[in-house]
């Protein structure tokens, strides 16, 4: 990104000084600093004429508020001390009159040893202090891609910034959506600047996952108009994006799938809703026919999939669903230290279950095993990794050569396949030691899932159909065990 041109504070006075009566020259001498700036005082000449408040931003999630130091995740912003986002840490530059006259009211005023290339000019009126637009001598055009997502859990939109160039500055100290009918929309930290991301509520989704209440009161009329021009306020001063980017209208309505047996058939769709005027446009998965409110398939196999509505008018946004597509069959079993297909299924049938892994179950403890923060107990072809870690601590305490009860669950499977893993033999041991790998006793039942328990993996959206997993049901082979199967400590 641009560079920082600084001025020593000495020849910002001396050229300062050269401007000016040498009577007014002592009084008016400019000094730089940093102010801590509310939302509102911030944004004020940045949206001009008739710009409103700009409220600050109270936190569920306390810690993240105070994350505003260097390198931090909302560097650049100053808190209460405690759960609230109140505006904007940035460079001001004021005459040292004013701000001897704003007293101990100076907005924690940090001097600076240089001018910076990109500042606010602070001065006074009635004793109050406005802030100028940021004062940037070479403002910046970055050619990004704007890509927008109208299925976020941050909110209704979301703004991404693609192709940044290296070094590109995603520590915004603001940002501000500008539309083609000329009004302006402010960004604050963590509801709206996240991580270099841009996201907002225009009044449907109004709680995040954390359970932050999202403000969306200034952002209802994003919907349905085309942001023409992003503005990023850096440290550095000015990046401007062109965007030329329409906002489609959302609304509070709703699809459903109903789940279905795996193979072929049919499931219905049900609709709530949708306002009139929309142009309906439906698709799934290849292989999938959608008319008359169902969904038909052939030869499909268990798993989740997707449902997609559009407008084709383009005035509405997109709209989804999950469907999943269920069997009673279960085509794998455990063997030599992986899962394979069982006696009565093809090797394509055992793809799909290891594909579509939900949930394995250690003891007591259920790992997910796709998603966020899975586990990868079991690797893509299916071998189990008794080194496999969840939170730093290892899942699989002593390793290769321990006692475990094991539960596998994948999606559109509705039994689990349940193993009993028991001591290895000494020369087993002894035998598999320079390789880290041992083949251990092992048997293994099927045990219907139960209906009580939500699913807990995906292959592409959120589930509908239930992942739970029934009672463990391992029976203890006899035959070559070295040890008396024990309950190992749980991973975390």
């Amino acid at each position: 990104m641009k560079p920082i041109h600084i001025l020593t504070a000495a020849a910002a006075a001396a050229v300062t000084l050269s401007a000016m009566p040498l009577s007014a020259a002592a009084e008016d001498t400019m000094v730089y600093g940093t102010m801590n700036i509310p939302y509102t005082d911030f944004y004020a000449a940045e949206l001009g004429e008739g710009a409103g408040e700009v409220d600050a931003v109270t936190s569920a999630t306390k810690t993240k508020a105070l994350k505003n130091g260097e390198g931090e995740l909302f560097e650049g912003s100053y808190n209460n001390g405690s759960d609230t986002i109140l505006g904007v840490t940035y460079p001001v530059a004021i005459s040292q009159a004013d701000l001897d006259a704003l007293g101990t009211n100076n907005f924690g005023f940090a001097k600076l040893d240089a001018a910076p290339e990109a500042y606010k000019t602070v001065t006074l009126k009635d004793g109050k202090a406005q802030f100028s637009a940021v004062q940037d001598a070479s403002p910046e055009k970055a050619a990004l891609e704007v890509k927008l997502s109208t299925a976020t859990p941050w909110g209704d939109y979301l703004i991404d910034l693609g192709n940044q160039p290296e070094g590109f500055d995603t520590k915004y100290r603001g940002a501000i959506l500008k539309t083609a009918d000329g009004k302006a929309y402010a960004m604050r930290h963590e509801q709206n600047i996240w991580r270099g991301e841009i996201a907002w509520s225009s009044g449907i989704k109004t709680e995040e996952p954390h359970g932050n209440k999202l403000d969306y009161a200034a952002y209802t009329g994003l919907m349905g108009s085309t942001v023409k021009e992003i503005v990023l306020i850096t440290k550095a001063g000015y990046v401007t994006v062109d965007a030329n980017t329409y906002i489609p209208v959302k609304f509070a309505g709703e699809i459903k799938a109903a789940d279905a047996a795996a193979g072929t058939g049919k499931t219905k769709i049900t609709e709530t809703g949708i306002p009139a005027d929309y142009e309906k446009k439906y698709s799934a998965a290849d292989g999938f026919t959608v008319e008359n409110g169902e969904i038909s398939y052939t030869d499909a196999k268990p798993g989740s999939y997707s449902l997609k509505l559009s407008d084709g008018k383009g005035k509405y946004a997109d709209m989804s669903a999950s469907f999943t597509l269920t069997t009673d069959k279960l085509p794998v079993k455990y063997a030599d230290g992986k899962l394979v297909k069982a006696d009565d299924a093809t090797d394509a049938e055992a793809a799909n279950f290891i594909k579509n892994l939900a949930s394995v179950t250690v003891g007591e403890t259920k790992y997910n095993a796709s998603g966020r923060g899975a586990a990868k107990i079991f690797d893509e072809n299916g071998a189990i990794d008794f080194n496999a870690e969840s939170r730093q601590t290892k899942i699989f305490a002593d390793g290769a050569n321990g006692s475990y009860q094991l539960v596998v669950a994948a999606t559109g499977y509705t039994k689990t396949l349940d193993i009993t893993i028991g001591g290895q033999a000494a020369e087993t041991s002894a035998a598999t030691s320079t390789t880290g790998k041992a083949t251990p006793v092992v048997t293994t039942t099927t045990t219907a899932k139960s209906s009580s328990t939500s699913q807990t993996g995906s292959t592409t959206s959120p589930k509908t159909g239930d992942a739970g997993v029934g009672a463990i049901a391992g029976v203890l082979a006899a035959a070559g065990a070295a040890a008396i199967l024990g309950r190992k400590k749980r991973g975390e």
